[in-house]
């Protein structure tokens, strides 16, 4: 059960930007709110670690505070900001306190991570750090200023083919970092 309601959580956060831009335009956005009530509810039903659990909590709160501010339209369309800056806030705060993010995530595939590893993925930390303030300071100008159709193509297009390209991108260095790094410890 918790494995369906991961994927309908996913395939809503994928299609979410969509939704809403077509929500905008055909219903009050008032009632387009529960939706993202009931996506927040997904994620925590589904996360696993605590930290996700966290960064549902803070864009439950973020979401309100904004409601509450500047209105409900502008609080659907900061859902990818808030959820940016949970990201940032738990891959950078993990720089601060070993290990890494991305070092734990190494370590559920190779438990005993070389010094060499462990420096790279602290690297790959401040990479998904830095990609995650952009990318939500991009989301919230978007938001602020942009129309509801620049919002919808870089929250739900540009923002995840960035994504995708930084994954790629980085696991190809990593082949390169790890066939560098065999072939030096083979020789010395």
């Amino acid at each position: 059960m918790k494995l369906y309601l991961k994927i309908i959580a996913v395939a809503l956060t994928l299609c979410y930007p969509f939704f809403i831009y077509w929500g905008l335009q055909n219903y009050d956005v008032r009632v387009l709110f529960p939706i993202l009530l009931i996506l927040l509810a997904l994620r925590w039903a589904t996360g696993s670690a605590l930290g996700e659990r966290k960064i549902v909590v803070a864009t439950l709160i973020g979401l309100i505070v904004i409601v509450l501010a500047a209105g409900y339209q502008l609080g659907l369309k900061f859902y990818p900001v808030l959820i940016n800056a949970g990201f940032l806030a738990l891959f950078a705060s993990s720089l601060f306190s070993p290990p890494t993010i991305v070092e734990r995530l190494a370590r559920l595939k190779e438990p005993d991570l070389p010094d060499s590893a462990i420096s790279y993925t602290r690297k790959v930390t401040w990479l998904w750090s830095g990609f995650f303030l952009v990318n939500g300071s991009i989301a919230a100008v978007t938001a602020l200023w942009g129309s509801d159709e620049v919002w919808m193509v870089y929250n739900g297009m540009i923002a995840y083919m960035l994504i995708a390209t930084l994954t790629a991108g980085e696991w190809l260095v990593r082949q390169c970092v790890r066939a560098r790094n065999e072939k030096t410890e083979s020789h010395g």
